[in-house]
């Protein structure tokens, strides 16, 4: 998704994009494709400039398709929100580094004449899946022991009998509960 800044008329341009299967994976990790993938995504953006500035408001509307965290089956998530950027021309003196601050996570840079967006959207459906994702809010995991997933029955495994040494401890009264 590449917009040539020139290009754009002063009433700005609407655009809308649909991403397929695959277009992600070169911002991956190696590995990371093995538990992560965007079947879908659907891009609707108003590209508009000021100057050298370009700003991007849009809506996202996407699937992801990740592990749960804890009985590692596959989630699909649904993610639907708006997003909105301010581009603005790399400069020689911020290539050496700049500290970010929260106000600066809707501002990004461009090089030339050519924006490409797709970067962009990858971040910003990131920015929407949670940091521990499961598959139900009552999903029980994995065993311990064998690995069988508990959402599907009783593995049949012996619960681990506790450590001897915290024994002692069963019989402690806590005052006042």
């Amino acid at each position: 998704m590449k917009i040539n800044v020139l290009m754009v008329p002063e009433a700005g341009l609407d655009l809308h994009f649909d991403f397929t299967e695959g277009w992600f994976r070169n911002f991956l990790a190696d590995g990371e494709s093995d538990i992560l993938s965007i079947p879908q995504a659907a891009v609707s953006c108003h590209v508009s400039r000021a100057g050298e500035a370009v700003f991007v408001e849009g809506k996202i509307n996407a699937v992801v398709e990740t592990l749960c965290c804890r009985c590692l089956e596959t989630v699909r998530l649904p993610v639907d929100f708006d997003f909105r950027y301010t581009l603005m021309p790399v400069r020689e003196s911020m290539k050496d580094g700049v500290e970010l601050q929260a106000e600066d996570l809707e501002f990004g840079f461009y090089q030339g004449e050519v924006v490409d967006l797709s970067p962009l959207i990858y971040e910003q459906i990131m920015l929407q899946i949670p940091m521990k994702v499961l598959c139900r809010e009552t999903c029980r995991g994995l065993c311990p022991q064998c690995g069988a997933n508990l959402n599907a029955g009783t593995c049949g495994c012996r619960a681990a009998p506790g450590d001897d040494r915290f024994a002692v401890l069963k019989n402690l009264k806590i005052p006042g509960k």
